[in-house]
């Protein structure tokens, strides 16, 4: 299946690569294999995703191996290269458990394993280092996985087989035989020398030492956790982003944001804090926070009141207030009762300019200049044949769904998901406005993934606000829970290749590649 979008400067033809995880149909897909982190390294040789059990599992390129099937010349891998016909293939290289359940006794809180966030970090010495996030405690993990054009290969050894051995010394034993030629050196055998034989065959056990064979398991990808970062965050975590520095990174929950270094777990500084003295006064709530990828000394973060702010944590120590706003102030249709829980931002990602930054509401995909505060340069519809169900959505709380964005590398390409495990993929350019539309399935026919309901996060400030927009209101239909049905497959999880157009993306429990 090839899909070509319609833009006659930069055409793009997308096609299905790879899958993993795919299940039959008939087969039940569990809630903790359900996909919940998806994320490239900086330099696209390594995939790393979460899921709901708390586990991050870890995919590699298969360029650099030895097996006879790559076994390429130059001149044919440039003819490749020229012709655009050698993709990337991601193989699996290891996983391990990242998170367990816990209980908070002094909250009587459930804090679950699932992984929110993933984000990896510089590598030194062939390793790989990772953060990984639930709702409250931030981890950092050490992924020794070498490469064999890289690096001296790791190589696990295993004991094969034991064959004892019938003579074998122990060291006393050893000592007295030294001792004892000695003597026979100068004066002759004594009477009892045979007695000390026997003692001496005695002595000879075959337990005491074995002769092992070893043989060699081939490569070996295993993991350390260097660092946890955690009892910092009231509610839960929702965004974890590295600084350019490579020594810091931030973490945000619904109310604040905190700064982190690498090196000193029991240490974090408070940044942004949008926590009211009195909770009554609430309106806003953060949704998600990114570093900028140039400037160490900038971040941004959005709201759920649709707000993204700008801040420079050179200006003072708590940045809440010296913020430069990025706001839509046009009106998009008529207002009504749905207008501002659509207008939540669940996801922003900045460009590798550090120019632009794309953002992610209910309905629309928008692409921001840093100096263009007003409106941003484009706007994409994402699902808008859903506007006249909207109540239907907010019965079953789909309008409360977090989708991500992400954007390409050259900063020309975004992309999102959306309902029945829809990709969209958009372009700058003239004729991008509907972009391109893919089903993350491997076979069109392929039955929909239905999705276990996630549960309850008693200490979520986006729970209470579900709360505040629900006081009043109840909205009913004869065909709601049709509808439900409709829009339980959701593709929530995607990144895009940081050089190459390639996309994973996660459905239910299963991640598909598409490349152009």
């Amino acid at each position: 299946m090839v899909l070509k979008r319609e833009d006659a400067s930069t055409p793009l033809e997308w096609k299905f690569s790879q899958v993993f995880g795919e299940r039959s149909p008939d087969e039940e897909v569990q809630d903790v294999d359900i996909i919940s982190a998806i994320e490239f390294d900086k330099t696209g040789d390594y995939l790393a995703v979460g899921d709901r059990g708390g586990r991050v599992i870890i995919f590699e390129t298969d360029i650099g191996k030895d097996t006879p099937s790559q076994q390429f010349s130059i001149n044919e891998m440039e003819q490749m290269d020229s012709s655009q016909t050698m993709h990337i293939q991601y193989q699996y290289k290891t996983e391990f458990q990242s998170h367990e359940p816990e209980f908070d006794y002094l909250k009587s809180l459930e804090i679950e394993e699932k992984i929110n966030r993933l984000r990896w970090c510089a590598t030194t010495n062939g390793s790989l280092f990772i953060l990984s996030t639930n709702d409250k405690t931030i981890k950092l993990w050490k992924v020794y996985a070498p490469r064999q054009k890289t690096i001296k290969d790791r190589k696990v050894k295993k004991v094969k087989e034991m064959d004892p051995s019938p003579y074998v010394y122990s060291e006393n034993t050893l000592l007295a035989e030294m001792s004892f030629m000695s003597k026979q050196n100068t004066q002759s055998v004594p009477n009892g020398y045979l007695q000390w034989t026997e003692n001496m065959d005695k002595n000879m056990s075959p337990s005491q030492e074995v002769h092992t064979k070893i043989a060699n398991t081939g490569d070996s990808a295993h993991t350390r956790c260097q660092k946890v970062f955690g009892r910092a965050h009231d509610f839960n975590i929702n965004s974890i982003s590295n600084n350019s520095d490579g020594e810091t990174f931030i973490s945000a929950d619904d109310l604040r944001i905190n700064l982190w270094n690498l090196e000193i777990s029991g240490q974090c500084f408070n940044i942004v804090e949008m926590k009211p003295s009195n909770m009554d006064d609430l309106t806003e709530v953060i949704t998600s926070a990114q570093f900028h990828p140039i400037q160490c000394n900038l971040l941004a973060y959005s709201s759920s009141r649709g707000f993204i702010r700008l801040v420079d944590m050179r200006q003072s120590a708590l940045c809440d207030n010296s913020a430069r706003i990025l706001h839509d102030s046009e009106s998009h249709g008529s207002k009504s009762f749905f207008t501002e829980i659509m207008a939540s931002i669940s996801d922003i990602k900045f460009a590798k300019d550090g120019q632009h930054l794309l953002s992610r509401d209910y309905m629309n995909l928008k692409l921001w200049d840093m100096r263009m505060d007003s409106t941003p340069v484009a706007t994409f519809k994402i699902h808008e044949h859903l506007r006249p169900k909207l109540c239907e959505l907010y019965n079953d709380d789909s309008i409360f769904d977090k989708f991500e964005c992400c954007v390409s590398g050259d900063g020309l390409h975004f992309a999102t998901g959306s309902y029945s495990n829809l990709l969209r993929i958009f372009s700058c350019g003239i004729g991008s406005a509907e972009g391109v539309t893919i089903e993350a399935s491997k076979s069109r026919n392929r039955r929909s993934i239905l999705q276990a309901a996630p549960r309850l996060r008693r200490s979520s400030l986006s729970n209470l606000t579900r709360g505040f927009y629900r006081q009043g209101h109840a909205y009913f239909s004869s065909d709601s829970n049709e509808f439900s049905g409709k829009v339980s497959s959701k593709l929530l999880h995607l990144a895009w290749h940081p050089a190459k157009n390639l996309i994973a993306c996660g459905s239910g429990n299963s991640v598909f590649l598409y490349c152009a």
